[in-house]
């Protein structure tokens, strides 16, 4: 059996991410795929269990050294019980959030080494990688707006870090994007759905030739 697809959506809060996930889900299906749609941290029961005690709570809930630790337990049940049995059974993986985000958020926003989350990825990861990473690219102050207006129910602690902390997030995006070109493409996530659509579907069908 031919393996499946693995594709990780990555950005700044209020980018759009969900929603674009979800209508590449929808077209891929179209298209008679078999497609995984999930999200991090959670994708399996554990995963989810763990979500909780990561996106609710005040912004000092956790440290950023803690939090990565608890962010990269979640990944490993999410890859050992979601991704990869779903990547050999042939299934198309779109994922919004993935490891990316633990080197912008706990790494660049946090301050934890760089080099102690890339001993993390590589052995909870191991050869666990996506085939493409879409990162969705809004300036902060925009993307914290969109989700300032989202249900309050549905914001998080990490929407509420601040400015100067969500600039981080996109800059350290942005690098990673530029440091990995084989994997990653940029979307400009600041028109409306329907055109950044069309951008991930041209990145897709150029990458992965679904």
């Amino acid at each position: 059996m031919t393996r499946g697809r693995f594709i990780s959506f990555e950005g700044g809060e209020g980018a759009g991410k969900s929603t674009q996930a979800r209508r590449l889900a929808e077209r891929l299906i179209a298209r008679d795929h078999k497609v995984n749609l999930t999200r991090e941290p959670g994708g399996t029961a554990g995963a989810e269990s763990l979500r909780g005690l990561l996106v609710e709570g005040g912004t000092e809930r956790w440290s950023p050294l803690s939090e990565a630790l608890l962010m990269y337990a979640a990944r490993r049940d999410h890859i050992e019980r979601l991704i990869r049995p779903g990547l050999a059974r042939g299934e198309w993986i779109v994922c919004d959030r993935f490891a990316d985000s633990s080197r912008a958020y706990q790494g660049a926003g946090g301050g934890v080494d760089p080099d102690f989350i890339s001993a993390l990825e590589k052995w909870v990861l191991e050869d666990t990688r996506p085939d493409l990473t879409l990162i969705f690219d809004l300036p902060a102050e925009i993307g914290l707006e969109r989700a300032g207006l989202r249900d309050a129910a549905a914001q998080g602690r990490f929407e509420a870090k601040g400015l100067k902390f969500h600039q981080t997030l996109r800059t350290e995006f942005l690098a990673i994007a530029k440091a990995h070109p084989e994997r990653c493409v940029v979307i400009d996530a600041s028109p409306g759905p329907d055109t950044v659509e069309d951008q991930i579907w041209a990145a897709v069908s150029a990458r992965l030739d679904p």
